[in-house]
């Protein structure tokens, strides 16, 4: 029999942990469903009746369900024969049998998920199964909505804001709601909120909420059983057909049905419910391996007794409490009293409220309940860090979230003298709940002191858990982000914590290929830690993001020397051969970089494309302009990358984002300091890999940026270098011709020096076609080697260091460059030709097609037009529409053609007038070209051959025995108007229509085009000589020499990358610094008084006038009832003292009437001497007071405070005939309890103190002893009839003492042997009882100390 159930047990347990094992992969919902269900049936029961007893009705056992829902077993059994029925004995376990989804009809077909369980479930199976299997978060907050369970009125104020702040403190928190589950009272007004949200809100399945139900009680539960689970179980809520059970609320997430084998008896989940609640709260918050626990509040709305128990057993407990006032009954009773002493807390009062907000309710309560209960508000209003009652009459309360969230931060606050300790717990808890209002108001307040390092555990955590709002605040109040990010290993953390983005699978891949790299080198090492995960370091990230940024730049950031684990699951590991190359980059220069706190928060925030994290860092950056482009550089990298992600167009957005940063930031620059603008723009920045801005803005392709003023502006100046911008072009066209007019003044300059080579320079583009198509055309062999310098130095004249490589890379990218090739190849190649005499005519081919090349290529010199320039990349980008075009045609042309000529030509052996007649007229048909051989009428047989002899002449078609030609004349005319309708009509017009959209998209850049080429143009002649041909072949000559001969380093243009002196530097950054807050004050102001901004404002300050409107009025009515309500009273009284006055007057003996007391019905002894007693605040024991007598599950009897003096007559007075009392009063057992004996029970608590003091006089007068206290202590264990008194000794040794060694001695001897003793030190932070605490106060002023 065990094996045979131990098979399952072990399928089972492996299915689970194949599931649990590939949460990566796509699993069947048949195959989850399997494991669920054996998960379920192993670890979940439930509890039926094993036998039946009638309950005097009919068929009816004593469990409540009747005679056909029990087994055959349990109606005739054989083991309980004789047996009365006891719950305990005769319910026993089963597997559970109503498990899965459930589905509610109605509107919206809402789904949740339930399961039966057993009273005696493990709460860790039912965190195990909310957590694991049904998938939900861990929470960060616990909510446990009580009160009433039957349908009560709540104003509509009240309703709204419980509505909206329980689900803004869920939302927020991503806390769980725990309810009753069923459709009526309080958990009927969570559903409802749970609905409404559901309905605003875009994102669904946000909120959780659980209701916890009496299986029991639940009405139509038959729908939910199914042996193997239902998935669906179609539910229907009948509230009209309920009776005295309950529907399930619909609106609920999860059920979980406790069960206890009975039916009808409500309350059966509480117990389960509250252990549950009680294991989530011991669960760390976040799963972290912090000391910070899930935090529990109890919501309280109306309520009954029943309620009472749960605030006080939940507060008790240390949960706290937010009662919300006016949902009505016990809470609006706690309400009323939480603001008064504990000695104005009298039975008569609480008679009076309970009378009040109960009803007639109330008449059925007898007066040991109400005594009972008004001992157990004392105890809960003895608790005001416990207890929050949310007032909607007050303004500064806020919502209900607010209260709750208040609440949990006030618990927390145990001791005042903890310090930064709870003032730590607290922002965890805050930054858990994502609540930034309220670690605003609560925590970083006058009285918390933080230092920058006790900060930095929660920078971490707000990065991490991409909480912006809270990275703001605490960059507020004081977190230095150079502190934090001062060692590289809190960088490499941050890295290895990114979210799932496509960063951080391709810095997976680059870690996984260096380290297969490794292993490749050392393969007995690496077999030796196979076991251990990928390491991430900052030279991983340097890799990365030199290949987004380009190679262009250095390294951002040195060779790291901290590894770090990073594991990952990585489907595609390989590296494009560009990425493997530049995984061991040259790092010479890894000395020089430099590092910024702000720009590296900024990187980190930019590769994993979040918008509010990056928008906060930017504004901490040094260098903000560079850092705005190289993130558009950046982000359009990687968009390009992950075309087909999600999240390209966002990336794509967030690009476009910076590149508005950035011209933002120079347009601020450039109109308060022109100069100093256009340094930035030529500055080689140390933060981005020694770049520039220009650079930056042209790999990222920003058109706009480079399309601003202040970038043509230098962009002009370079061009015209030492010539003024004011000369007319055609002087500079006569000085070219004539250059001794330079030295005459003829042209307006700066210099004489450089005057020949920028007058020559600003139109070099035109005179070098000019000169080289005429020089090619006559003298060829002169100019071979001008041909050969000119490529060789394009390629060789590397000023920005790309290296050969990339160099080569970047000049065939270039249309012009390709042409230029092309040219020069097919130059060649026609001139040797030509050299030969059997190949001169082949030549002249080549050299005619090479002219074509060349007057094409001249079009490159109309780029710096800004009329024409557009208009070229007009037709480049057509044509690029036109090649893709032409697959789309080439289909209806091959396929007209190929039908046609098959149709008419048989057996046709000619290649070349096969392909003229199935590509070439087929082809010509779509520009009008009609052909002959397709109609009859127009057949002429002369001009085709017969046999296709005829070499100029095609194949005629098939003829029949009149020579006329036999292919069916219809369908070949049928044909050609299909191919004519598609080809003609629908193709061309739809290129047309490509064309028109693509001109009408350049035509609307045309300025941002033209200036964006502009600048490349500059760029590229500013670099050249300024020879005109052919004397440029002397200046390549002397390139060639220099960098591939003498292997000097490239001429370095300070006019587009200048290195600053490091002091010039600093003052250039602090200006644009500057300059980026006015930017940012001004985007501010513009943003505040947009349209929007304006809409919202308004309507936000409707909405406050409104609310303030109704809270008014409510106070006034609630005013205007107090007064009603105050005259009636007084009515009442002065009633009833005339009466009073009336009869006494009627009778004879004024002497024996006495007074009634006035002021209330309520019946009581207590005597005005007892009462000014009672006013004493802490005047009566407490401890000894508890309900819970410790230790035994015995209670006493509750007594309130009042009733604690002897001298007040109660109802239970068995201990008033005792001799031997308490000398505190009352505490509600009698007999001596657990104390040793009746009467006092000595105690003595000895205060050892040691304190170094150098005075001899301190010496003699510290050797003496104390007597701090003697007398009653108020401890728990105190009866009526025992009670513990405890004298306080304090002796104070010296530590040169005798005495004070030997202690020592006995100390360390017992710490060694048992660890029983030892010294330790006290303070506020030390976890003492309340009666030791105020021993240690009273020794420590003894001292002159503060404890």
């Amino acid at each position: 029999m065990g094996d045979a159930e131990s098979g399952p047990r072990l399928i089972n347990s492996a299915v689970l942990r194949i599931v649990k094992a590939s949460k990566d992969l796509s699993v069947s919902p048949s195959f989850q469903r399997y494991a669920f269900s054996s998960w379920v049936k192993q670890n979940i029961c439930k509890k039926e009746c094993c036998l039946f007893e009638k309950d005097g009705r009919a068929d009816v056992c004593k469990c409540g369900y009747p005679k056909t829902s029990h087994t055959d077993e349990a109606i005739k059994p054989e083991d309980f024969t004789g047996e009365l029925w006891n719950k305990h004995r005769h319910v026993r376990e089963m597997p559970t049998d109503a498990f899965g989804d459930i589905a509610f009809g109605g509107l919206g077909q809402k789904q949740g998920k339930y399961v039966r369980v057993s009273t005696d479930t493990s709460p860790e199976a039912l965190y195990h199964l909310l957590t694991e299997l049904w998938k939900l978060p861990p929470p960060n907050l616990l909510i446990s909505v009580t009160g009433g369970a039957k349908n009560f009125y709540l104003k509509t104020r009240l309703k709204n804001m419980f509505h909206r702040g329980l689900i803004k403190v869920a939302q927020t928190t991503g806390a769980w709601i725990i309810t009753g589950g069923t459709h009526a009272g309080v958990m009927k007004h969570v559903g409802q909120a749970v609905r409404d949200y559901a309905l605003s809100s875009s994102v669904q399945g946000n909120i959780v909420a659980i209701g916890v139900a009496t299986w029991g009680i639940i009405h139509n539960r038959d729908a939910l059983v199914q042996p193997d689970g239902c998935f669906p179980a179609h539910y229907l809520m009948d509230t009209k057909t309920q009776g005295q059970l309950s529907c399930l609320d619909n609106n609920h997430t999860h059920f979980l049905l406790v069960d206890d084998g009975t039916h009808g008896r409500y309350g059966v989940e509480i117990e389960l419910r509250s252990h549950l609640e009680k294991c989530i709260s011991l669960k760390r918050l976040g799963n972290k391996e912090t000391g910070v626990t899930i935090p529990v509040v109890c919501v309280v709305l109306d309520g009954g007794p029943g309620t009472l128990d749960t605030i006080y057993n939940a507060m008790l407990n240390g949960t706290p409490c937010v009662i919300l006032e006016g949902s009505g009954r016990i809470a609006d009773v706690i309400a009323q009293v939480s603001g008064l002493p504990v000695s104005q807390v009298t039975i008569a009062l609480i008679h009076v409220l309970m009378k009040k907000f109960f009803g007639q309710e109330y008449e059925t309560f007898r007066d040991l309940r109400i005594i009972e209960w008004t001992k157990k508000i004392q105890d809960i209003i003895r608790m005001p860090h416990l207890l929050t009652v949310f007032r909607v009459s007050e303004d500064k309360q806020g919502d209900v979230d607010v209260a709750i969230l208040q609440a949990l931060l006030k618990a927390s606050r145990i001791s005042e003298s903890m310090g930064i300790e709870t003032w730590r717990r607290q922002l965890e808890l805050a930054i858990a709940w994502n609540r930034v209002d309220i670690a605003e108001t609560e925590i970083f307040t006058e009285e918390s002191q933080w230092k920058s390092s006790d900060l930095h555990w929660a920078m971490s955590s707000a990065l991490v858990g991409n909480k912006p709002e809270f990275v703001s605040l605490l960059l507020e109040n004081g977190v230095s982000l150079r502190d934090f990010l001062q060692d590289e290993e809190t960088l490499c953390e941050l890295y290895k914590q990114l979210p799932s983005c496509f960063f951080l699978r391709k810095l997976a891949k680059r870690v996984h290929s260096s380290r297969r790299n490794r292993r490749q080198a050392f393969a007995v090492r690496a077999r030796a830690r196979t076991g251990q995960g990928e390491m991430i370091s900052l030279t991983h990230v340097s890799d990365e993001v030199r290949h987004l940024l380009g190679s262009f730049t250095r390294h951002i950031y040195p060779q790291s020397t901290i590894p770090f684990h990073f594991n990952m699951s990585i489907e595609d590991m390989s590296l494009s051969k560009s990425e493997a190359d530049s995984e061991a980059p040259n790092r010479e220069d890894a000395a020089d970089v430099q590092r910024d706190p702000g720009t590296d928060l900024f990187l980190w925030a930019i590769v994993q494309n979040n918008k509010e994290l990056a928008e906060i860092a930017w504004e901490q950056c040094r260098d903000c302009m560079s850092a705005a482009l190289a993130a558009s550089k950046i982000l359009k990298k990687m968009a390009e990358e992950d075309r087909d992600g999600d999240q390209a167009e966002d990336i794509e957005e967030l690009a476009n984002h910076y590149e508005q940063h950035a011209i933002g930031v120079f347009s601020e620059c450039h109109s308060s300091d022109e100069e100093r603008a256009r340094k930035l723009l030529v500055r080689a920045s140390h933060l981005w890999g020694r770049t520039t801005c220009l650079r930056l803005a042209l790999e990222a392709n920003d058109k706009s940026f480079v399309a601003q003023p202040g970038v043509q502006a230098l962009l002009t100046q370079i061009w015209c270098g030492e010539l003024s911008v004011d000369n007319p072009v055609w002087r500079v066209l006569v000085c070219m011709v004539f250059f001794p007019l330079i030295y005459t003044g003829f042209l307006d300059t700066l210099t004489v020096l450089q005057l020949l080579n920028d007058t020559y320079l600003r139109f070099h583009s035109t005179n070098e076609l000019i000169y080289c198509f005429t020089t090619f055309s006559k003298y060829h062999n002169l100019n071979m080697p001008v041909l050969f310098c000119l490529f060789l130095s394009q390629l060789f004249h590397d000023p920005d260091g790309f290296g050969f490589r990339k160099k080569a890379k970047m000049y065939i990218n270039e249309l012009w460059n390709i042409l230029d090739v092309l040219s020069i190849l097919l130059f060649i190649i026609g001139l040797a030709f030509r050299l030969t005499t059997k190949l001169l005519y082949p030549g002249k081919v080549l050299l005619c097609i090479d002219f074509v090349v060349f007057c094409l290529r001249l079009m490159a010199i109309f780029t710096i037009s800004r009329t024409l320039g557009p208009k070229i990349i007009i037709v480049k980008r057509m044509m690029m529409d036109m090649f893709f075009f032409m697959f789309l045609l080439s289909i209806w042309v091959v396929a007209y053609g190929v039908a046609k000529q098959g149709i008419l030509i048989e057996n046709d052996d000619r290649l070349d007038w096969i392909v003229r007649g199935a590509v070439y007229e087929p082809y010509l048909i779509i520009f009008g070209s009609f052909p002959e051989n397709i109609d009859n009428a127009a057949f002429n047989i002369d001009a085709c051959t017969m046999n296709g002899t005829d070499p100029l002449k095609p194949k005629c078609p098939v003829l029949n025995d009149n020579q006329t030609p036999a292919f069916p004349e219809w369908l070949t005319i049928i044909m050609l108007c299909v191919y004519l309708l598609f080809a003609n009509i629908l193709l061309l017009n739809l290129l047309i229509a490509i064309f028109n959209f693509t001109f009408q998209e350049v035509q609307d850049n045309t300025d941002r085009i033209w200036k964006f080429q502009r600048y490349e143009l500059i760029k590229e002649y500013h670099s050249r000589p300024a020879a005109p041909p052919p004397f440029i072949i002397f200046s390549h000559l002397y390139l060639f020499i220099r960098s591939v001969v003498l292997r000097r380093p490239p001429i370095v243009y300070k006019e587009f990358k200048n290195e600053l002196p490091p002091i010039e530097e600093e003052e250039l950054l602090s200006w644009e610094a500057l300059m980026k807050d006015r930017y940012l004050l001004s985007a501010q102001q513009e943003q505040s008084q947009s349209v929007e901004r304006r809409i919202l404002d308004t309507a936000q300050k409707v909405t406050i006038i409104s609310d303030r409107q109704e809270r008014e009025e409510e106070t006034s009515s609630a005013a205007m009832v107090k007064r009603l309500a105050r005259l009636e009273e007084q009515v009442f009284q002065s009633t009833k003292a005339l009466q009073w006055i009336m009869d006494s007057l009627k009778s004879q003996g004024f002497g024996a009437k006495e007074m009634p007391l006035l002021t209330s019905n309520a019946t009581d002894d207590t005597t005005d001497s007892l009462m000014n007693m009672s006013e004493k605040e802490d005047g009566f024991h407490v401890n000894s007071r508890q309900l819970h007598y410790p230790n035994t599950k015995e209670k006493r009897f509750p007594v309130p405070e009042e009733k604690v003096p002897w001298e007040v007559r109660v109802l239970m007075s068995h201990t008033d005939r005792l001799i031997t009392r308490n000398p505190g009063g009352r505490t509600g057992i009698r007999g001596r309890g657990a104390l040793g004996h009746l009467g006092p029970n000595l105690n003595l608590d000895l205060v050892l103190t040691r304190l170094v003091v150098l005075a001899e006089l301190f010496r003699r007068l510290f050797r003496h002893h104390w007597i701090v206290f003697e007398g009653y202590v108020d401890d728990c264990r105190n009866t009526d009839n025992a009670w513990v008194e405890t004298t306080v000794l304090n002796i104070h040794l010296d530590r040169t003492s005798q005495m004070m060694t030997d202690i020592n001695n006995m100390v360390r001897a017992l710490l060694f042997s048992h660890g029983a003793l030892q010294w330790q030190e006290v303070s506020g932070k030390t976890r003492l009882s309340s009666n030791q605490r105020d021993s240690l106060r009273q020794v420590a002023a003894l001292h002159n100390r503060k404890f």
